[in-house]
Parts: structure tokens; sequence; C-alpha cells
């Protein structure tokens, strides 16, 4: 399934902190700087902070990867921390961005190169209001041998859907395997399409969510399946992953009951 961008929502913020929310600086759009969508909520940018301090708890990331959402006033910016190691990330790390990965309010704070992963997603995927980007080590291996991911048990059964993988080399010969600008970006974009979760051939991978909250379990636990996956091949004999029609019955309860798990997370990261 393709899916295509929304049109434009644009608002203006007020450009300080206060109240408890945070309004992006740049609010002109001098010398070609994107407006901003407006303020963001105290609240939100804490999540996304604790989000990516989750993932690099629960193994997903370490130094390198990022987590971010969707801004709540417009889908066409999102919200991205400044370059930082996940763990170490705190809410006024965040800045928001065009869906072209240009930064509104970076006010000389450095960015991620990568970015351009999520914008371009979010350009070709309206119903994603959140990706996580890791290099989560159990996953790996599935980049490089052609073996196919599959839903190990209930928790991921989002996976049984089909997880395909973005071969960079194919399109854009010999690279650094980084997503460095938006056509690169774009054809990741393509590759995952309509899936949760696609996998980027000797680099990570991207879990996409309809929040936040989905978005980090979904990454989470396919670090989890990934390392089940491999001990199961120990084994040497075949193995009943989930079949396509038992991840879409298994993943409706998931999303209902998925913020369990964001709850305990979030509960360990103080601010």
């Amino acid at each position: 399934m393709r899916f295509y961008g929304t049109s434009s929502m644009r608002g203006i913020g007020c450009g300080h902190l206060v109240c408890g929310c945070h309004a992006p600086a740049d609010v002109r759009g001098a010398g070609g700087t994107p407006k901003s969508a407006g303020p963001v909520t105290r609240a939100v940018l804490e999540d996304l902070a604790a989000a990516a301090r989750i993932l690099a708890n629960e193994g997903v990331v370490d130094g390198f990867g990022h987590v971010t959402m969707r801004h709540p006033a417009s889908p066409e910016r999102f919200l991205m921390s400044r370059s930082k190691a996940p763990a170490l990330q705190e809410p006024g790390d965040i800045i928001e961005f065009d869906l072209d990965s240009n930064p509104v309010n970076a006010d000389g704070r450095p960015v991620f190169l990568e970015r351009f992963i999520h914008g371009q997603i979010y350009k070709l995927r309206p119903d994603v209001m959140a990706i996580v980007h890791s290099h989560s080590p159990s996953v790996i291996p599935f980049t490089l041998t052609g073996l196919p991911m599959r839903a190990m048990y209930h928790q991921a059964a989002f996976l049984a859907e089909g997880v395909p993988i973005f071969r960079i080399e194919e399109k854009f010969g010999p690279t650094d395997m980084l997503v460095s600008d938006n056509m690169i970006g774009e054809e990741l974009a393509r590759v995952l399409a309509g899936k949760p979760v696609a996998l980027m051939r000797g680099h990570g991978s991207v879990a996409v969510g309809p929040s936040l909250q989905m978005a980090v379990f979904r990454a989470v636990y396919t670090e989890v399946s990934a390392r089940v996956q491999q001990a199961a091949l120990m084994h040497g004999l075949p193995i009943a992953a989930l079949s396509e029609a038992e991840g879409v019955l298994a993943d409706e309860v998931n999303m209902k009951s998925g913020s369990r798990a964001w709850d305990l997370w979030r509960q360990q990261v103080k601010f």
C-alpha cells in the first residue's frame, strides 16, 4: 500500500518558554527558514526525550539512533532531539523540523545527519505519528543474510506482515550506508511502504507507529523477536512463527494493551 503526504497545516509559535510550554524560536521564516507550527507542551517534550532513554535502557539504541514524533499541531512538522546520545537526551534538546528535514529552531545546535529518514517517512505515510531508527544488534544479521525476520510471538505480531529490506546500493551504488539526504530517505520510505518495520542492509532498521508509545513498543519487540528467532534457529528444527492472520489478530490486542509496557518504561525515566 502506498501513502501520500497531507496538506499544509501551519501555525505560529510565541518564541518563549512559558507556562510549561516550549515554543520553537524561529517563527519568521527569515532567510528561508521554515515557520514554526507552534508551541509544544513540556509533557510532550519530556515524553519524546524519555522515549530515547527508554530505547537505550531496553538495548535498542546505544550512543547512536534516534526517535521522532510528528508535531502535535501540524502533520508537516516533526520533533527530534539535537544530535546527542539517546540516553543523555533532555526535553530542552528537542528541535522542530519540516518534512524536508530543515530545522526550524536549531539555534546553532547540531542536528542528526540521518534526520532525512524521518522527514521522508512522515511525508509518505500520514498514518505514522512516530519513528524509531536503531542499529539494534540482534536485528543486524537479518539485514545481511536474506533470512526473513518473522513474528516469533504475540508481542511481535506486527512483524507477521512481512519485513522489507532497504538495500541502499541498489539505487545509489557504493555509499557510506547512511541516509544522508532526502533522495535516500525517499527511497527508504518507498521500501517501507505500508509496513510497520523495515530493515536496512548492513545498518539497522526503522520502526513506525500511530503513536510515540507504539513506535517504541515496536522497536523494542523487533529486537526481542530477533533474539528469539536466533535462539530458535539453533534448535535446527522448523519454526512455527505467527502466520499473517494470527499477526493481525494479535496486533489488535497489542494496539490496545501495549501502553502497559510504556507506562512501566516511562515511570523509570525522570526529568
